[in-house]
């Protein structure tokens, strides 16, 4: 069995004293991807740099205290690739692969474009590159699971407030349509779907910080693993955890029968 976590820590340094990596110390996880470190190499503790038995590589942002990503693992990963040749996009710390083997896990960050049109604006240019290097991953033969926050809703039923929001960043009809292709013409899985094909209010990962959404639940999902059909298909268990709060968004985690 592969379990693997992913989680917007909306900063590490924050998410570690809510005690996110006392959580992740009881999860037996292979694999752990993280999103929004908002810290520099130099800024991270041994504990974040390697929780546990899982040791850490990271790909931050140039940028002070914004973006960045990581990945946590129990076993050595034989390559591992950070960024995606774009150097608007390497700058920010947004994408990070490890490679095991036949399997490649990566921990992807897609820009949020609710602050300013110039966001959406790149937002937009970074699914435009993201999208053929999808299908590149695809084609390559290998299995592969991209974890992290895609900062998009795909359906109606993945937000609390659905009809108020369409003209909004992160549940436009070009956002979601970019999301469609991915499943519909590329034949990638958004596993938890898969396994949850009606789940509603369980189904959010992120929430907020503005009124009472958290405590109300007026959520969205953002956060998915979604991986290539062989893989996919072999997702057996997916779960949000919301028991504690360590960040804005909460944790998903996949279990996926296969040997590791």
């Amino acid at each position: 069995m592969l379990r693997v976590v992913t989680a917007n820590l909306n900063g590490i340094r924050s998410a570690s004293v809510k005690g996110f990596l006392m959580w992740l110390g009881n999860q037996q996880a292979d694999v752990v991807c993280v999103q929004e470190l908002k810290a520099q190499l130099a800024d991270l503790s041994p504990e974040m740099r390697a929780p546990g038995d899982l040791a850490g590589h990271f790909h931050c942002a140039l940028k002070k205290g914004y973006s960045g990503v990581g990945i946590y693992t129990r076993r050595p990963p034989d390559r591992i690739v950070e960024g995606l040749g774009n150097e608007e996009f390497d700058a920010e710390g947004r994408y990070l692969q490890a490679d095991f083997g036949n399997l490649s896990v990566v921990s992807l960050y897609l820009p949020s474009g609710s602050s300013s049109e110039e966001r959406q604006a790149a937002k937009f240019r970074f699914m435009d590159i993201f999208l053929p290097h999808m299908a590149a991953l695809r084609d390559s033969g290998r299995e592969v699971i991209i974890c992290g926050d895609w900062n998009i809703a795909h359906q109606a039923i993945d937000l609390k407030n659905w009809r108020s929001n369409q003209k909004n960043s992160g549940f436009l009809p070009e956002e979601r349509a970019w999301l469609s292709r991915l499943f519909d013409e590329q034949a990638w899985v958004d596993t938890y779907r898969r396994l949850h094909p009606e789940a509603t209010d369980t189904c959010y990962t992120w929430w907020s910080n503005r009124g009472q959404a958290w405590a109300k639940n007026v959520g969205w999902r953002l956060d998915y693993q979604i991986a290539t059909p062989g893989i996919g298909s072999r997702a057996q268990r997916a779960a949000v955890y919301k028991d504690e709060r360590f960040s804005d968004h909460a944790p998903l985690t996949v279990d996926y029968d296969v040997s590791w």
